[in-house]
């Protein structure tokens, strides 16, 4: 059998490609999963129209989709395809503001909002970098020539974060548990991998965290605000 030595970018890239598209798959970005009829909304085409813009998704193998009765749900296909995006929006221009509604789902995004199933923006980005000072993460050289740098969990982060109620032992007891997004918004690390999950996790079921009404955005609640400064030492200028 040959050996796969390219990989089909241009097809990918044109299925993103498509405004409308697009659209569609950062609506998924948040790992939930949504009816063809909700995605049409978020896109702004009809339900006859969104049907083949969900098909090439499906063809590109960016979506999956699942059968409820009658009912189907499409959600991102993989974590990769999540964290493919945020990097393309690293290098993406930002769209015009043209709605004070656009315009305060834009300031939420920014504030804080999930990237698939971890905790991004402003205070992903926080919370990464008390993880650091607090000495729960310690960053050591990759080994790989570049200059860059993996995160470990350190013995006392892994007293603190059991403390904190997460569970460590369903973590895959591997290096790769601790990942990390360039955050597209602060150009810095947000925690992500299966820690950013189980930790993200934790601060909804504390209700630190609770969904907002736009897709993706999350919002810090008192209990949050309280308890990261306290637990984590974010600084309270950072949780605004």
């Amino acid at each position: 059998m040959d050996a796969r030595t390219e990989t089909d970018v241009a097809q990918v890239a044109a299925a993103i490609g498509d405004p409308s598209r697009a659209k569609v798959l950062l609506a998924l970005g948040g790992g939930g999963a949504m009816p063809a009829s909700a995605l049409a909304a978020e896109a702004g085409v009809s339900n006859s129209t969104i049907s083949g813009h969900l098909a090439k998704l499906l063809d590109a193998r960016l979506l999956t989709v699942e059968l409820d009765g009658r009912h189907r749900y499409y959600r991102l296909a993989t974590k990769d395809v999540a964290r493919a995006l945020e990097q393309l929006a690293l290098i993406a221009r930002p769209l015009p503001v043209r709605s004070l509604n656009a315009d305060t789902r834009a300031k939420a995004l920014l504030r804080a909002r999930l990237c698939y199933d971890h905790l991004a923006g402003r205070l992903g980005v926080a919370v990464m970098s008390s993880l650091q000072e607090q000495d729960v993460l310690a960053a050591e050289p990759a080994g790989t020539g570049d200059g860059g740098s993996v995160y470990v969990l350190t013995p006392h982060g892994r007293t603190e974060l059991t403390a904190f109620g997460v569970d460590l032992q369903r973590l895959p007891r591997r290096r790769s548990s601790v990942r990390y997004c360039v955050d597209w918004s602060e150009g810095r690390h947000h925690l992500a991998g299966p820690l950013g999950t189980a930790l993200t996790a934790r601060m909804i079921a504390l209700e630190w965290l609770r969904h907002g009404k736009y897709r993706r955005v999350v919002h810090l609640t008192a209990a949050g605000r309280e308890g990261l400064a306290a637990t984590f030492g974010v600084p309270a200028d950072q949780l605004g």
